[in-house]
């Protein structure tokens, strides 16, 4: 019988052979682990190009056609979670290619979302790291969150965990999206608010909403503009649904108090990037789902889609 070959991809901390048990493929299956970025597309197919089988995390290698037309031997791509933007599904179909996903865990953006949020009004890991550093005795003054107003961008699943979180630590909560009406508001306990109002009123800003045609750039320049001088941005959910160059301009000229960042544009973050330099700015390497317990549901989901796709059985299939 001969060996088939399975590539995991972009597994930055090197855990994917640890958090399941990939035995039961050994017989048939040789797995290849790539720990780092592809430096291209190009480069991508080069290092793809002899493996039939692909699992690929979130969005972080992308499939447009031009990588299923620069890899003939590809036949089953299965990525973490049940949707990922970064494959074209039609040219997958066209290549005769099975897509499949996972089942994530929880919702563990939300305590990201959450820490992020105490980090930019405590300052917590900033007098952290000064204090290890032998850095004289405290600098910051923090800010009580409690009676501050929480505006969350897309009041779906994740959206009001975050609400209720941050309900329960005394804070209000508005919330806009665009097909969000006052009635599913009322129903999360959370106060429905025209898109110009949240920007307006709101403390800290939250975005939970997915990236799309409709949503990319859904914060533009002029949002950014209505938000007090003492407001944050929190951006867990994509880069391209902020105007990133809005974005750095107003945090440059700091006409908002900061932003806390996981997602960005381009990812991983260039190491030029201006975001780095600034003072008024948190930054995390797109952690959200990244705890170890997903982990070991994301990749003991892959073996299994493996060996259903083995056996011809049904598989999780995307599109």
């Amino acid at each position: 019988m001969t060996r088939l070959r399975c590539a995991i991809l972009d597994d930055y901390q090197n855990v994917a052979l640890q958090l399941a048990d990939w035995r039961p493929l050994a017989d048939r299956i040789d797995v290849t682990v790539f720990d780092t970025p592809f430096a291209s597309a190009v480069a991508a197919a080069d290092a793809l190009k002899d493996f039939e089988i692909v699992c690929a995390m979130r969005e972080r290698t992308p499939f447009p056609r031009a990588s299923f037309e620069a890899l003939p031997k590809l036949k089953l791509l299965i990525t973490s979670g049940m949707r990922n933007a970064a494959i074209d599904m039609e040219a997958a179909k066209a290549h005769d290619v099975v897509v499949c996903g996972t089942a994530m865990v929880g919702n563990p953006t939300a305590g990201l979302t959450i820490g992020l949020m105490l980090e930019l009004t405590r300052k917590i890991g900033f007098e952290n790291a000064r204090m290890k550093a032998g850095e004289p005795w405290q600098v910051t003054v923090g800010e009580d969150i409690e009676g501050k107003t929480l505006g969350v961008i897309g009041l779906g699943k994740l959206g009001s965990h975050v609400a209720a979180i941050a309900r329960a630590m005394g804070m209000k909560t508005i919330a806009w999206s665009t097909n969000l009406t006052p009635e599913a508001c009322e129903k999360a306990g959370v106060t429905y608010a025209t898109k110009e109002e949240l920007f307006a009123t709101a403390d800290i800003i939250t975005i939970h909403v997915v990236l799309s045609d409709r949503s990319r750039g859904l914060v533009s320049r002029e949002d950014l503009g209505r938000m007090k001088p003492t407001a944050y941005l929190i951006n867990t959910a994509r880069g391209p649904i902020v105007d990133e160059a809005a974005l750095l301009e107003t945090l440059q000229a700091k006409k908002i108090a900061g932003a806390a960042l996981d997602t960005y544009s381009q990812e991983p973050l260039p190491q030029d990037s201006p975001l780095r330099k600034l003072d008024n700015v948190v930054l995390t390497p797109h952690l959200g789902y990244v705890t170890a317990e997903n982990y070991r549901r994301i990749y003991s989901e892959m073996i299994a889609c493996i060996e259903g796709w083995l056996k011809g059985e049904p598989l999780k299939r995307l599109g």
